[in-house]
């Protein structure tokens, strides 16, 4: 039996432990001062109240910790660790009422925030180590304290509270515009955008001009010299189309023009083909001679 306990305390004590150090992701999220016109608790009333968010990726209990207003005073309220409401889903929110009447459950606690009492606190189970804390500006009413981003981020004035839910709300309600002047309050980037973008579209007005005037003239260009190539063309074909003969008669009859040769009729030149057959046999028959006539003597017979 003994064993069996030893056995089983190392378990425990790893059990806590690892609770423990799950309690470190907690951190105040959101924190209103003052309450008017905002958030209504249970018993419809409204008073100063603190978020507590989950910035891990389990769920973590928040009970056995400690919220105080008070920095010596680090266990000025427990959070009870009978209520199930204390579990805290992952990247979930738990809101606390700072209106100093605890007797109304485990989300109201025994203190109370105002323009005096700005500081909050939240301590682990141990009493003495601090997660988590903030000392809140003074604002105006309805307006909360908030971290961007949630549980992470630097604090700042919210104009809208968001009880339960993400500060990233919060951004949705500033315009692009708002962004850039906080951005460049100076305009002087706004400027340099500006030029470079005018600077960049005469560029491409240039380069889109010159390519197309660069297609437009293409054609244009093929079309002057085709007809000078193909009247080349022509005028080669009717070249080769003359035969050899006519050239030598024209030849000879401007050589016969220039010395005189020719006609009386200067003004007429006539060229007639002629064609004649050749043969040798009929060659040579132009180159006899005529016959002799034959002389018959005829011989009287006594």
């Amino acid at each position: 039996m003994k064993k069996l306990i030893l056995a089983t305390v190392p378990v425990v004590l790893g059990f806590v432990n690892l609770n423990a150090q799950s309690v470190y992701d907690l951190r105040i999220n959101e924190v209103m001062l003052t309450n008017k016109t905002n958030y209504i608790d249970s018993y419809g009333e409204r008073s100063a109240w603190i978020e507590i968010v989950n910035t891990g990726y389990n769920s973590v209990n928040v009970a056995g910790c400690f919220l105080t207003n008070d920095i010596s005073n680090p266990m000025k309220y427990r959070i009870p660790s009978a209520d199930p409401i204390t579990l805290i889903p992952q990247q979930q929110y738990l809101v606390f009422f700072a209106n100093g009447k605890s007797v109304h459950g485990t989300l109201y606690l025994n203190f109370t925030l105002d323009s005096v009492n700005r500081f909050i606190a939240l301590f682990a189970p141990d009493g003495r180590t601090l997660i988590d804390s903030t000392t809140l500006p003074i604002i105006e009413a309805d307006k909360s304290f908030v971290r961007m981003p949630n549980g992470k981020g630097e604090w700042r004035i919210s104009e809208l509270a968001t009880p339960n839910s993400t500060n990233e709300l919060f951004e949705t309600h500033v315009t692009t515009g708002e962004k850039f002047v906080k951005f460049d309050p100076y305009g002087f980037i706004m400027a340099l955008t500006a030029m470079s973008v005018v600077f960049a579209a005469l560029l491409v007005l240039y380069l889109l001009f010159k390519f197309t005037a660069r297609l437009v003239q293409k054609p244009i260009r093929f079309q002057f010299r085709k007809p000078k190539q193909a009247k080349a063309d022509v005028v080669e074909k009717k070249k080769e189309e003359i035969p050899g003969e006519v050239f030598a008669a024209i030849s000879a009859a401007l050589y016969f023009y220039e010395t005189e040769k020719h006609d009386q009729e200067s003004t007429v030149l006539t060229i007639e083909r002629v064609s004649r057959r050749y043969s040798p046999w009929s060659s040579k028959l132009y180159s006899l001679q005529q016959p002799p006539n034959r002389i018959v003597v005829h011989r009287k017979l006594n």
